[in-house]
């Protein structure tokens, strides 16, 4: 049995269908009862639990062999890293004494000690925390996540502006989820020696650019891309419905992944889905 968290995501979602293909037996950790019974019609087990009840969460992994840990996003109205941490420290705890024979955590490029810095610091020392526990762990390092287009789909639909952050010609690191569940489910039914961090990502580097040439020939429609400058960032979060602590780590973080893409490491695994792909998928299926 594989013990999914985050298997209603994006991620965990294609991990947990990926094991469920290959015949194996899989239950999906939700804290919403009315996700259930899409569950079980899909062919999961489901356990009702919020990850922060330590015991709760603690006896559902009793009941499986292997899971993947994901730490759930807190949301923005709050304060995520405060939230956040709370959350990765419950899970650590509920692994504690559960025997599981392995995990699998998802964590990001560009983790790593230091000041408060949003996912960068808080799966930073979620990755610390699970390496220094008695289970064998395996980090997958995921590159910047294809689904965040996402939600901008209706903002390019109809205004044709690809709003970001990020300098248009900038290569990041990006992957789509599917790659990254794929990932996952393979060092989730690897050998115990399987362990340690490995970076993931898609095929190549890309930028927003790229994003935007991807969505104008998806939607048949010019779309260019909007910078926002870096003095910009706080109001732009907070009219977004951000709080002021989760606007200042968002920015935060921004930056680090700006400043150091150049450090970045190139993958150990690469997937297949082509953000060309992804895009053509995302607009066919309306969001």
């Amino acid at each position: 049995m594989f013990i999914i968290l985050g298997g209603t995501g994006h991620v965990g979602g294609a991990a947990a269908r990926r094991l469920k293909a290959s015949g194996h037996a899989v239950t999906v950790v939700t804290s919403d009862a009315a996700k259930v019974g899409g569950l079980e019609a899909q062919g999961f087990g489901a356990a009702v639990v919020d990850v922060c009840d330590v015991e709760g969460l603690r006896a559902v992994l009793r009941t499986g062999r292997r899971a993947l840990l994901l730490n759930p996003p807190a949301p923005v109205s709050g304060d995520t890293d405060a939230q956040e941490t709370a959350t990765a420290n419950a899970i650590v705890e509920a692994v504690k004494g559960a025997g599981l024979e392995k995990a699998v955590a998802a964590s990001t490029y560009g983790a790593r000690p230091g000041d408060a810095c949003g996912d960068l610091t808080v799966l930073y020392a979620f990755e610390q925390a699970l390496l220094a526990q008695d289970t064998p762990v395996a980090i997958n390092r995921a590159a910047y996540y294809f689904s965040n287009f996402d939600m901008l789909l209706h903002a390019v639909r109809e205004s044709g502006v690809l709003p970001t952050p990020f300098p248009a010609e900038l290569p990041l690191p990006m992957a789509a989820p599917e790659d990254l569940g794929a990932a996952a489910a393979r060092r989730l039914v690897s050998g115990l020696d399987d362990v340690g961090v490995r970076h993931v990502a898609g095929p190549e580097r890309r930028t927003m650019a790229d994003v935007a040439r991807a969505f104008a020939t998806a939607l048949d429609r010019p779309v260019r891309v909007e910078t926002i400058p870096r003095d910009a960032w706080l109001a732009d979060y907070r009219a977004h419905g951000f709080s002021k602590a989760a606007a200042q780590s968002y920015a935060r973080m921004t930056q680090a992944t700006i400043d150091e893409v150049e450090q970045a490491p190139e993958p150990d695994e690469r997937g297949d889905v082509t953000l060309e792909s992804y895009i053509q998928a995302l607009v066919a299926r309306g969001g």
